[in-house]
């Protein structure tokens, strides 16, 4: 039995057809462009990526990310993204994170709450150091 060997991912296979649209000057620009770089140099498939994200601009990530996506409700991409990882260990799953995803209700942050999220790569800023990139 022979086994195909694959080309490599390039950031190339990560880029959608779909038209960004972020304001001219934004900073999203640079991070997208910096994470379809790097998902390729990850070594995993691209089918076994997922990007989650919440509401807003930026959150429209999932869409310009060619792999499985979640464009979830304001405050609960953590949430989603943490059931896509207990249900499916073997997915990677990056959660592009919002001011609000990650902090208690105003009500409840002078209370300590947090919460951990297993095995998540949260927000791209968790990748890059990864590979030596800041």
């Amino acid at each position: 039995m022979t086994t195909a060997t694959l080309p490599p991912l390039t950031k190339k296979d990560f880029q959608t057809d779909q038209e960004v649209r972020w304001c001219p000057g934004c900073g999203d620009y640079a991070i997208l462009s910096a994470v379809q770089a790097v998902f390729p140099e990850l070594g995993i498939k691209r089918e076994n990526f997922v990007v989650v994200s919440g509401i807003g601009c930026s959150s429209r990530f999932p869409y310009y990310m060619n792999t499985y996506g979640f464009h979830s409700i304001h405050g609960r991409a953590p949430a989603v993204a943490t059931g896509i990882k207990v249900a499916r260990p073997e997915l990677e799953v990056c959660h592009r994170r919002q001011p609000h995803d990650s902090h208690a209700p105003p009500q409840r942050r002078n209370q300590g709450s947090s919460f951990q999220q297993p095995h998540l790569r949260v927000d791209e800023r968790a990748i890059l150091p990864d590979l030596g990139i800041s």
